[in-house]
């Protein structure tokens, strides 16, 4: 049944009805977003995209805890635990395999490529890296830089059988290196170098090959979500997605911002470390000539295929799943908005 406006006007006297607001803003989506690791300079994307309205011009609202290293995040969002996650995707070769009702999958590739690398002291008779060959390697045993090594040693021209390992406490890889219980150490680059530096080992005494930079140019890092969330979840995984990129836009215009955002989570963090740290990323990591060629986040699936047969021979995966299983580039944004 309809009602005429003036029939309505007449049965109040001729005053305005009151109906309910009609709301056209749709409800804020409620993610849970796990970390790799405690906050570090690049986090900073995503407080900024909390803290300058990127997510609620996205209708988000995100929940981002630390994480205690990339298996663990694989692991949360693989259970469900988390909606999303950023993290090394070398250990989702291994993790889809073994768990396809859980299959993860990278949606954004924020670091272009891997920081792993090999780091070393002066004086240690280590100049490049195939002196590694007959030396003490120090790093905690299933570090994803150590399980890549047999891979980077074959591109670099190093004899992997030769390489003595030494396995520690992620805590207490610096602290060894430092006092010359091993030779040289794998290992996130800008997570090892600026661990030497908190130890007070000068920088012009750090010496470091990032495996990227000498044969085996692999993604790294970056925001992956489970198969199931994403098909029921497309939107949001697309809106994470643009967030996550306009954070970085944000952080890249604006370091010591970001670096504020991070202190306002944790009083503890070390701003002025934290933006050399970031700017070692980005400059090794980030903003790669791929990516600034073809925009933040593009999807080269040739690469992910490496990704993906370097890391079943390293883990043993005898059956991995397809690259193309793994990584998608449908949730990007338009090339025009991730150029850089």
């Amino acid at each position: 049944m309809t009602i005429s406006r003036r029939h309505l006007l007449a049965a109040t006297g001729g005053a305005a009805l009151a109906l309910p607001a009609i709301r056209t803003a749709r409800a804020q989506t409620a993610l849970r977003f796990s970390l790799d690791w405690a906050l570090q300079g690049n986090h900073a994307m995503w407080a900024l995209a909390e803290d300058r309205g990127i997510y609620r011009q996205q209708q988000l609202a995100v929940r981002m805890d630390r994480g205690f290293g990339s298996g663990d995040a694989l692991v949360k969002v693989g259970s469900g635990a988390y909606d999303i996650g950023f993290a090394d995707f070398s250990g989702a070769v291994k993790f889809n395999a073994e768990n396809p009702q859980n299959r993860l999958v990278m949606l954004y590739p924020v670091f272009d490529r891997t920081a792993a690398a090999i780091v070393t002291l002066r004086g240690r008779n280590i100049n490049r890296p195939q002196d590694v060959a007959g030396r003490n390697l120090g790093a905690p045993e299933g570090e994803g830089s150590r399980l890549l090594f047999p891979a980077f040693a074959r591109v670099a021209g190093i004899n992997p059988a030769s390489v003595r390992w030494t396995s520690m406490a992620a805590n207490l890889r610096d602290t060894m290196l430092r006092t010359g219980q091993v030779d040289a150490v794998t290992g996130f680059l800008f997570t090892v170098h600026f661990n030497l530096v908190g130890l007070g080992i000068p920088e012009d005494q750090i010496l470091s090959w990032p495996y990227a930079e000498n044969g085996l140019d692999l993604y790294g890092s970056g925001i992956f979500a489970r198969a199931e969330w994403i098909e029921r979840n497309q939107e949001t995984a697309a809106r994470f997605v643009k967030s996550s990129i306009e954070g970085l836009k944000l952080l890249l215009n604006d370091v010591p911002g970001g670096m504020a955002a991070l202190k306002r989570r944790e009083p503890l963090f070390d701003e002025a470390l934290e933006s050399r740290r970031f700017a070692m990323t980005r400059d090794r990591s980030m903003l790669t000539p791929n990516s600034r060629a073809n925009g933040l986040g593009h999807l080269d699936m040739a690469r992910a295929r490496q990704l993906v047969a370097v890391n079943a021979e390293a883990l043993g995966v005898a059956n991995p799943p397809a690259a193309e299983t793994m990584f998608t580039d449908r949730f990007l944004p338009p090339r025009s908005e991730r150029m850089i």
